[in-house]
């Protein structure tokens, strides 16, 4: 009995907190591993944390996950997308490989700089977790 109410407990993923949390996820692999894993952990966390904001910061290689001929997790972001999640690309990154705006999907926004919008993110007390392995 105490077996099948543990195993249902992990099932459901039961919320752990209804604080506002606020955190920014730093993507800077094209592994598509750690891709898949970042949105599995961003699903995770919105479950423990319903009322959190989650922002997912990705340049350099990263910029592949956003990319619709690479990313192998669009249905996944827009999934997430429709749960608040933020998704941004940077500039810096787009001009450097020559990405257009429209190469990439339609539930990101752009900012200037990857590194310094994580950094503002911190500075106005977000949570940083660096994706991947």
């Amino acid at each position: 009995m105490l077996l099948t109410m543990f195993a249902s407990a992990q099932d459901t993923n039961p919320v752990v907190t209804t604080k506002k949390l606020k955190v920014v996820f730093h993507l800077t692999t094209n592994d598509t591993l750690a891709q898949k894993a970042l949105a599995k952990q961003c699903h995770n966390f919105l479950a423990a944390a319903p009322n959190s904001k989650i922002e997912v910061v990705c340049h350099n290689n990263g910029i592949s996950f956003l990319q619709k001929s690479a990313t192998k997790q669009g249905d996944k972001i827009k999934e997430l997308a429709a749960k608040g999640v933020d998704f941004v690309a940077c500039e810096n990154t787009m001009r450097e490989r020559k990405i257009k705006r429209e190469d990439l999907v339609a539930e990101c926004r752009l900012v200037p700089a990857g590194v310094v919008e994580v950094v503002m993110k911190q500075d106005k007390g977000w949570s940083y977790i660096k994706a991947g392995f």
